[in-house]
């Protein structure tokens, strides 16, 4: 805050200033070698596909998934075989055939249940139809 400060730190020194004009920087980045692979891409490494196992549904999903996953129309197929026919579509069954591992097929089948729709007869419904409301008084 003193004026003395504030002085001394905008004076130009021109001593300083002739040996700032002196210094002089050059900076060159070092040269780029690129390597000759002939003309050959190597691949990078890519997770190994599979074809989704879709029948009539196939214009509902993806074509390629990675192994060891499925997609979303194949899960919910697999839900609902496993729930109509237990003793064909087991759990070992279905790690085979969509390239899964047999604990996270076992967790599926615990975890994830599909709906299922329930229509009710006819004398049901008209019960429920006929059904009067109360009145308000």
């Amino acid at each position: 805050d003193s004026p003395e400060i504030k002085e001394e730190v905008l004076r130009k020194d021109d001593r300083f200033l002739t040996l700032l004009k002196d210094v002089y920087v050059e900076s060159r980045d070092p040269p780029v070698r690129v390597k000759d692979g002939g003309g050959v891409h190597l691949p990078s490494k890519q997770k190994e596909k599979r074809l989704t196992k879709l029948g009539h549904l196939e214009g509902l999903d993806v074509n390629k998934v990675p192994k060891g996953k499925i997609s979303l129309v194949e899960a919910l197929t697999l839900l609902n075989n496993h729930k109509l026919q237990p003793q064909i579509w087991t759990a070992e069954k279905i790690a085979a055939e969509y390239s899964l591992e047999l604990k996270e097929v076992n967790s599926l089948l615990e975890f994830f249940i599909p709906f299922a729709v329930q229509e009710f007869p006819k004398e049901t419904k008209k019960a429920i139809t006929s059904h009067k409301p109360k009145k308000l008084t």
